[in-house]
């Protein structure tokens, strides 16, 4: 499997409302404890649904080399 070029990051401002959760096409972002939300990196495709869901606006898509 060939990975995107963009991957989502999130920021620790994160505020774990779960909208990147419940628009992710592949489930490739998960927020857990209502803490914090993480991208499953090998999953994400960088599509950028997250980024527009996420109220606080604390995703992030970069180019994969600079993780």
């Amino acid at each position: 499997m060939t990975l995107s070029k963009n991957v989502a990051v999130v920021s620790k401002e994160c505020v774990a409302c779960g909208c990147c959760e419940s628009v992710c096409p592949l489930n490739a972002i998960s927020v857990f404890k209502g803490l914090y939300a993480e991208v499953e990196e090998t999953k994400c495709i960088g599509c950028g649904k997250c980024q527009k869901a996420c109220p606080a606006s604390v995703i992030y898509i970069i180019r994969r080399d600079n993780i």
